[in-house]
């Protein structure tokens, strides 16, 4: 079965504070051209998105450089939907699943944020990694990190601590502003989350899936 873990572009979507939101602008239409066609304008890190190192540090690794197979793997989520807001996720959250946490790709937390989607409260304090947390998926050289919320760093972090830490010296991914991760279960699953293919990308729109057993 495959689940769809993506938020839908849409002009009135929640964007981070302080870009703004995507623009659809008629470029042709039926009475005119005899074809509808739209132009799009966003930013490259809008709605369910993917971003590379390139994003914080210049002459690292953008996404059109990447193997395509970096943006597919073993993923399994980390239900932290209990956690208090403003919380840090601590190791043992992601440990305790044992075997499955050390043979996955991807981290996926869910904190069940994505139900706040298109509200003010989507915007409020969510749980982060803690420091441990962070170590950890460095070490197990994860393929990438994702979210149901903003960003892997608090709003008001405007210096991107854990970014930073997980991009300094790895060429991992991070994904945000995922949904439906409640839908998956505990058992491991292939997440797919492919960025569109433009040069010098920084980040990308990207289409999240999760295929599970029946």
């Amino acid at each position: 079965m495959l689940i769809d873990l993506t938020q839908f572009i849409a002009p009135s979507m929640p964007v981070y504070p302080g870009t703004e939101g995507p623009r659809f602008t008629p470029a042709n239409t039926y009475e005119r051209d005899g074809f509808k066609e739209t132009l799009i304008s966003m930013y490259t890190h809008t709605g369910t998105h993917m971003d590379a190192p390139a994003h914080l540090f210049p002459g690292r690794i953008t996404l059109d450089q990447f193997p395509v197979d970096q943006f597919s793997g073993l993923g399994l989520v980390v239900d932290c939907a209990d956690l208090p807001e403003g919380s840090k996720v601590p190791l043992e959250r992601i440990t305790r699943y044992g075997n499955l946490a050390e043979a996955a790709e991807f981290i996926l937390l869910h904190f069940g944020w994505d139900k706040r989607w298109g509200t003010p409260e989507y915007f409020g304090d969510y749980p982060t990694l803690s420091d441990e947390a962070v170590e950890w998926i460095i070490s197990q050289k994860k393929k990438g990190v994702g979210v149901d919320v903003m960003g892997v760093d608090p709003i008001a972090d405007a210096s991107l601590t854990i970014h930073k830490k997980l991009f300094a010296h790895n060429e991992m991914v991070v994904i945000e502003n995922l949904c439906n991760l409640d839908r998956i279960g505990k058992a491991l699953c292939i997440f797919t989350a492919l960025p569109l293919k433009h040069v010098d990308a920084d980040g990308s729109p990207v289409r999240a899936i999760a295929l599970i057993a029946p």
